[in-house]
């Protein structure tokens, strides 16, 4: 699914235009972020693909969801 990430004053969050939601990110894989997964405030699990270190936020990626907090 597509989703834009971006940071703001409240650190991460990602939104998901298709289901018209925005969740701050709670819990993440890796410090880089990219290549693992991240864990939204609704619980939701999704796996982010490999980019650079260096890439700049806002951005649109596809991500796969992977689960649910609990059903892991």
């Amino acid at each position: 699914m597509k989703v834009m990430l971006r940071r703001n004053d409240r650190g991460l969050s990602v939104y998901v235009p298709k289901k018209d939601l925005e969740q701050p990110v709670v819990a993440q894989e890796k410090e880089t972020l990219w290549g693992g997964w991240v864990r939204l405030k609704n619980g939701w699990v999704l796996e982010l693909p490999s980019m650079e270190h260096e890439t700049k936020l806002p951005v649109t990626v596809n991500a796969r969801r992977i689960g649910e907090e609990g059903g892991l």
